[in-house]
């Protein structure tokens, strides 16, 4: 499972709106805002790619001014870097090889 969590920006007047439309997507979810229109979201998915594209959609609900990752965590990208990195343990790269 890969979460990502983005900064939603709108204005005051549309925040009722706006969360409604971010709690209408399936796994998504506002969990702080504050009155001047500032939102945190947590995105679920079962890939980067597929965060990226509810991403997009909040990017392009009516209201939304600004939404950026703050912070991604990719379950199984990293497993896969730690098997990677765990393979080449003990291994010299060439270049550090030349003289």
């Amino acid at each position: 499972m890969n979460v990502s969590s983005i900064a939603v920006r709108t204005l005051p007047q549309y925040l009722e709106k706006v969360i409604d439309d971010i709690n209408s997507i399936d796994f998504c979810e506002v969990h702080f805002y504050d009155h001047n229109g500032k939102i945190v979201v947590t995105i679920e998915g079962r890939s980067i790619y597929e965060q990226m594209e509810k991403l997009k959609l909040i990017q392009k609900l009516p209201s939304v001014y600004s939404a950026n990752v703050m912070y991604a965590y990719c379950e199984e990208e990293i497993s896969d870097a730690l098997e990677g990195i765990r393979a080449d343990a003990g291994t010299i790269p060439d270049k550090l090889k030349d003289n």
